[in-house]
Order: C-alpha cells, then sequence, then structure tokens
C-alpha cells in the first residue's frame, strides 16, 4: 500500500471518530490542516510550506487538464 492510499484509509477513519465525538466534518478537516501545517514546519521552511499549499489550492480542479499531463 502506498502512502498517499494508507494516509487517505487513516483519514476516513479519523474522520469517523471525529464524527462520533460530535465535531463537524469541515471543522474537523480545518483544524486537522492546521495541525498537519504546524508539524511540518519542523521540517521544512515557510516558504516551501506556502508554494506547496499554493500548488493544492491551484489544483484544486479535478476536471481541469493540465500541461505537464499526457493524454
Amino acid at each position: 500500500m502506498g502512502v498517499y492510499t494508507w494516509a487517505r484509509e487513516d483519514l476516513q477513519l479519523s474522520m469517523l471518530a471525529a464524527h462520533a465525538a460530535g465535531y463537524e466534518r469541515q471543522l474537523y478537516l480545518r483544524a486537522l490542516l492546521g495541525v498537519l501545517v504546524e508539524q511540518s514546519k519542523s521540517g521544512r521552511s515557510a516558504a516551501d510550506l506556502a508554494q506547496e499549499l499554493q500548488f493544492l489550492a491551484d489544483n484544486l480542479n479535478d476536471d481541469r487538464d493540465y500541461g505537464f499531463m499526457r493524454p
């Protein structure tokens, strides 16, 4: 199993636990994003994190074709 698949499965379990504890999905995901960035900054620069987050934000559209992708 790849690390991204493992992370997605782990997130699903975590979201179920958050829901069972009474937390709304979006509130939990926002809190998790903040904690992930907080933890990531110990090994990466703020500029590097900002660049990755900007890349992810710029590529949120699942239906968009990208120049670097081959048909």
